[in-house]
């Protein structure tokens, strides 16, 4: 069986990683995974969670499993608790649904509900590109929303800033790391962001890969700061249906649990006595 080094030199069965002391992320996947011609999405906090809801939805409906987790000990001591499993804050799934860019047969799924320390990411990415390039992935996919215009999210100085054309709709946007994935994104119906700023991980992440010149995509929807936006989640997992076409990804249970949520919101803003819908009070009782 395939071992993993630990930094003291000691091994666990099942993991592999390099033996190196925790100077440096590491990113720990089970062993018996297969990594080659994988497309990679990347889910980091964004506005109006939508990443943390779109990876949770395509966990369970492409039927990923936990794999393993990044490790690095400048990271906060914690654990994400899913059904009594501890998990790590920063963890990786895998499963191998059809997908349609050409040579891909399986996807890997980064994601975490944490907000990374700007003072690591970086470290966190480039070591993230370097397991990549070991294991040959594909291609990649980032996950990511920008607020509504006129609103702001207060995600701690990491929201994007987009200038968009503001449309009844919700608006989707899109970044390409090189020409061939902006051909892509235009096939895809997706207008390329002419303007804007991206901070954090997925600033990180895109910035890499295009010095790379790699096969990575960021797709930007417009949501909602102030809560939980489903239907936002929703518009995105319809873009990711082209990439994953032989996968049907229903957007009604979003969309059930979009209606859901506004009614509890509006319950539970009515109990408070009359607080202000929009205040980061109302909304921090709620979410935070």
């Amino acid at each position: 069986m395939m071992k993993v080094w630990c930094p003291e030199g000691e091994s666990v069965e099942g993991y592999r990683a390099s033996p190196k002391v925790m100077d440096a992320p590491s990113l720990r996947i089970n062993a018996t995974i297969e990594h080659e011609n994988a497309m990679v999405i990347a889910c980091f906090p964004s506005v109006g969670m939508v990443s943390s809801i779109v990876a949770h939805y395509l966990i369970d409906h492409l039927d990923l499993e936990f794999v393993g987790g990044l490790v690095d000990d400048r990271l906060p001591a914690l654990a994400m608790i899913n059904q009594g499993v501890p998990l790590p804050p920063i963890r990786a799934y895998a499963g191998k649904p059809k997908c349609s860019i050409e040579g891909c047969d399986q996807v890997i799924l980064l994601m975490s509900e944490m907000v990374v320390p700007e003072s690591l990411v970086h470290k966190i990415v480039w070591a993230l590109f370097e397991w990549s390039k070991e294991h040959q992935l594909l291609a990649g996919v980032v996950v990511d929303a920008f607020s509504k215009g006129g609103m702001k999210s207060g995600m701690d100085g990491v929201e994007p800033v987009v200038e968009y054309e503001d449309t009844e709709a919700i608006d989707v946007v899109g970044i390409g790391c090189n020409e061939t994935v902006r051909s892509m994104l235009k096939e895809m119906n997706i207008p390329l962001l002419e303007t804007g700023v991206i901070r954090g991980m997925n600033a990180g992440i895109l910035s890499e890969a295009s010095r790379r010149g790699l096969g990575t995509m960021s797709i930007m929807v417009e949501a909602d700061p102030r809560f939980p936006d489903a239907r936002a989640a929703a518009a995105l997992i319809e873009k990711l249906n082209t990439l994953l076409p032989t996968i049907d990804l229903p957007q009604e249970p979003l969309l059930a649990e979009a209606e859901m949520l506004e009614a509890q919101i509006s319950a539970l803003m009515e109990s408070a006595g009359g607080a202000d819908k929009g205040s980061p009070a109302s909304n921090a009782m709620l979410y935070g």
